[in-house]
C-alpha cells in the first residue's frame, strides 16, 4: 500500500513539472523543425540571402505593409491558389522569380506557418538570450529559461525522490513494528540506494539512453549540418560560380550524367588557369598548388615532361622560381629582399604540406580534397536522376554554393528530409519524354482532374528506391 501510495505521488509530481520542462518556446523550436523539413530546400538558412526561393528575413514587413498577414499565410500554403486568385504582391513575386511557383504545402495550416516565420525572425534579430513571442505587428520578446534552471529542477527532484524513500521506508518499519514484525530494521539510505529496484531502474535508464545516443550517431554518421572543413586548395565558389557566373555543371559534369556529381580533375582548372596564372584573391599562393600537382610549368606555359620522376627538390626548384619572378614582377623590382624571400618560402611550405601527408609523400599527383557529403552505403542517391530528370537545381540540396567561400553541408540529408521533399516536390511532366509512360497522369491533367504530380505519386517513397 505504501509503496503504491509512493509510485503515484512521484508520477503526480511528474506530471506538475512536465509544463517547466516544455517551456514556452513551441512555438519557435516547432518553427524550426518546419523549416528545415519544409523551407530549407529552398530557402537560405540565414535568412537573409536569396537562395533558389528569396530570403524569409523581413517577408512578414514586407506583407503587412499593404496586406494583412493571411494572405502571407495563405501564400505558403498555396502560392498558385493566390496568384490565379489575382492577389497584387503574389503576382508581383510569381513574376519577380520567372514564374516559378512556390511548392503547395497542403499539409500545414495558419499555426504551423506562423510558428514558421516565428523562427524566421527569431534568426534575424533575436538578441543574446532572448527569443521572438509574436509577429504580425509589433514583436514581444520574452527571456529564455536559462540551462541551469533545468539542471536546478533534476536535482530536486533527484532530492526529492531520495526523501520519499526514506519517508517509505520509515513508514515501513513503523508499519512492521506495529504489527510485531520481528528482526525488520529500518533501511539505511545506502540500502535504498542500492536496491535492486533502484538499481534495476539506473540500468534500465542506462540502457534506453545508451541506446537512443548510439542510434542517433549511427543515423548521424557523415551528416553533420554546417560542416565546412578547410580544403587543400582555398577554393573559392563566391569566385567561381558567384562573381564568375560558372555553372556548376561545367564542373561537377558528372552530376548530369551519372550517380556521382564527381570532383573535378586538375585538367578541369587548367582549361582557364592556363591563361589565369595569378589569382585574384591570394596569387600564386593557391593557383601554384594546382600546377604543382598537375605538373604544369607557368613560367614557359608548358606541361613538365616526365613530371613524375622529378625529386621533391628539383620540383621546389621549379615553383619557387615561379613564385620569386611574380614576386619580383608585382613589387617592380630586380632582387628579391626580405619580404620577397619570406613569402616564397612560405607558399613552397603550404604547397608541399597541401600536397602532401602520410600516404601521399610526392608533391605530384591528384589533390586529395576533404569529402563533405557522405551518405551511409545502405543508401542510393543519382545525381542525374535528379539534375536531368527532376530537372532540379543545386542549390535546392546544396544551398547557395554561389555565395560561399568555404562550402559546407547545407542540407540536412536524413531519410525524414529527403521523404518530405519527395511529399512535396512536384514533378515537371511537361516536355519531359521520361514521364511519358505515366498516361494515367498526363490524362489527369489534362483534365483538371489533379493540379500536380509529385514524386510520392510516382513510386518516390517506396523503400527499394534508395535501399537496394
Amino acid at each position: 500500500m505504501i509503496k503504491n501510495s509512493f509510485k503515484t505521488i512521484l508520477f503526480t509530481i511528474s506530471i506538475a513539472i512536465l509544463p517547466f520542462l516544455v517551456n514556452g518556446q513551441a512555438s519557435i523550436a516547432e518553427g524550426k523543425t518546419l523549416f528545415k523539413t519544409n523551407c530549407a530546400a529552398c530557402h537560405a538558412k540565414n535568412m537573409k540571402s536569396k537562395a533558389t526561393g528569396p530570403a524569409l528575413g523581413g517577408a512578414v514587413e514586407r506583407w503587412t505593409a499593404d496586406y494583412p498577414i493571411e494572405d502571407l499565410y495563405s501564400w505558403v500554403l498555396n502560392s498558385a491558389a493566390l496568384i490565379a486568385d489575382g492577389h497584387p504582391r503574389a503576382n508581383e513575386l510569381y513574376k519577380e522569380w520567372n514564374k516559378s511557383p512556390m511548392t503547395a504545402m497542403p499539409h500545414l495550416n495558419f499555426e504551423n506557418v506562423e510558428s514558421i516565420f516565428l523562427y524566421v525572425e527569431d534568426v534575424i534579430a533575436n538578441p543574446p538570450g532572448q527569443k521572438v513571442a509574436s509577429i504580425g505587428g509589433a514583436v514581444a520578446v520574452e527571456k529564455t529559461t536559462p540551462a541551469w534552471l533545468y539542471y536546478a529542477l533534476f536535482a530536486f527532484l533527484g532530492i526529492l525522490a531520495t526523501i520519499l524513500a526514506r519517508i517509505t521506508s520509515n513508514l515501513n518499519y513503523i508499519a512492521a513494528t506495529k504489527e510485531g514484525v520481528e528482526g525488520y530494521s529500518r533501511r539505511t539510505l545506502w540500502q535504498t540506494l542500492t536496491s535492486k529496484s533502484v538499481i534495476g531502474f539506473a540500468l534500465f535508464v542506462a540502457v534506453i539512453l545508451g541506446g537512443y545516443t548510439t542510434v542517433n550517431n549511427a543515423t548521424a554518421l557523415g551528416r553533420q549540418e554546417g560542416y565546412a572543413p578547410e580544403q587543400p586548395i582555398k577554393f573559392s565558389h563566391a569566385t567561381h560560380a558567384g562573381l564568375n557566373k560558372i555553372d556548376c555543371q561545367y564542373c561537377h559534369d558528372g552530376a548530369r550524367r551519372s550517380k556521382h556529381s564527381i570532383i573535378p580533375a586538375a585538367n578541369t582548372c587548367m582549361n582557364c588557369h592556363k591563361a589565369i596564372t595569378v589569382g585574384s584573391k591570394h596569387g600564386t599562393a593557391e593557383l601554384t598548388k594546382i600546377f604543382a600537382s598537375i605538373g604544369f610549368n607557368p613560367t614557359n606555359n608548358q606541361y613538365i615532361e616526365n613530371y613524375d620522376d622529378l625529386s621533391t627538390e628539383e620540383v621546389k626548384d621549379i615553383y619557387t622560381k615561379w613564385i620569386a619572378d611574380s614576386y619580383l614582377e608585382a613589387a617592380e623590382i630586380d632582387e628579391l629582399d626580405s619580404e620577397g624571400k619570406l613569402v616564397v618560402a612560405e607558399q613552397w611550405d603550404g604547397i608541399f604540406n597541401s600536397l602532401t601527408n602520410d600516404q601521399k609523400k610526392k608533391v605530384q599527383g591528384p589533390i586529395e580534397w576533404v569529402r563533405i557529403h557522405n551518405l551511409p552505403d545502405h543508401v542510393y542517391f543519382n545525381h542525374a536522376q535528379h539534375v536531368t530528370v527532376g530537372k532540379l537545381e543545386c542549390q535546392q540540396c546544396h544551398g547557395a554554393v554561389e555565395e560561399m567561400e568555404l562550402v559546407k553541408q547545407h542540407s540536412p540529408l536524413s531519410m525524414g528530409w529527403c521523404i518530405n521533399c519527395h511529399r512535396q516536390t512536384e514533378v515537371k511532366f511537361a516536355d519531359n519524354d521520361y514521364y511519358n509512360s505515366y498516361a494515367k497522369y498526363h490524362d489527369e491533367l489534362n483534365s483538371g482532374e489533379r493540379d500536380a504530380v509529385t514524386v510520392e505519386d510516382i513510386g518516390g517513397l517506396e523503400c527499394q528506391k534508395c535501399h537496394y
